[in-house]
């Protein structure tokens, strides 16, 4: 049996909510694997926290620009090794002008091959690397297209999102920043129910019906309580269905036909340091 370390309680506690005896038990259960502890406690009812992608303990400075145009949007994630260099004025104006050289490629090896005053992307972050004395490299990056792009920086560069929208109509730099700082708040995993892989729907309907069980429901209603509650999945982590973090009376979607009728969220990206 896989020895499990009072750490390893620490960090699924951290990531679910669960209680210490419950993480125990769950990663005792699960031979140790991390993921599978999570699933497990699932399984048996616990609360679980919604931040399932955002692990990475790395620090840094997360920076979204969008082109005059509104139409391409970037993230890029300068990250380093602590806090004290990624709030640092110097670094952060670093992080800030490599997200406008990014602005213009729409890759990340594009971008560091790309020209720095004289050397690549690649070569200035090995430089301050020697500079700062702490490893510097690009943790993320992400590029969005659209008929009207915004962008959101959550105060402390940890988060950054980028919204796009089928128009760019009145109200829609308002709209696109809202539902980017909805992105940033609320972490979806997807823009909409097609958007939900068909492995995360299969898991989602199994957890469901094990929960069912538990709780004594006859097998032949576990199919229609089962897609019942993947509605609710549904709601609670696809974007353009979640409740409105402004005026939880309204999803996204009718939020932003609040603004126009014929207006739609066409997609988003998010990159975050936790």
């Amino acid at each position: 049996m896989s020895k499990i370390s009072a750490a390893d309680v620490n960090k699924l506690r951290k990531a679910t909510g669960a209680g210490m005896m419950d993480c125990k038990k769950a990663l005792v259960e699960a031979e140790g694997d991390f993921d599978t502890a999570v699933e497990v406690l699932r399984k048996k009812g616990q609360k679980v926290a919604a931040n399932r992608a955002d692990r990475d303990s790395s620090e840094g400075a997360v920076i979204a620009r969008v082109n005059d145009d509104a139409t391409v949007g970037v993230i890029v994630s300068v990250n380093c090794e602590t806090d004290f260099v990624a709030k640092n004025e110097s670094y952060v104006t670093l992080a800030n002008q490599l997200a406008d050289v990014a602005l213009g490629h729409d890759s990340l090896d594009s971008f560091l091959a790309a020209d720095f005053s004289g050397m690549t992307v690649a070569e200035k972050l090995t430089e301050q690397t020697g500079v700062i004395g702490e490893k510097i490299e690009i943790g993320g990056f992400e590029r969005l297209e659209g008929a009207f792009v915004g962008s959101y920086i959550h105060a402390g560069n940890k988060i950054a999102t980028l919204t796009s929208l089928s128009a760019g109509v009145d109200g829609a730099a308002e709209a696109a920043k809202n539902v980017a700082m909805q992105a940033a708040a609320m972490n979806p995993i997807a823009l909409n129910e097609d958007g939900v892989d068909a492995a995360t729907v299969e898991k989602e309907i199994e957890i469901a019906k094990d929960q069912l069980r538990q709780e004594g429901k006859p097998e032949a209603m576990l199919d229609n309580i089962a897609k019942g509650k993947l509605k609710r999945f549904f709601k609670d982590n696809t974007l353009v269905n979640q409740a409105y973090i402004k005026d939880a009376k309204q999803s996204v979607s009718d939020y932003v036909k609040s603004v126009d009728a014929g207006l739609t969220v066409t997609g988003f990206k998010r990159l975050a340091l936790v």
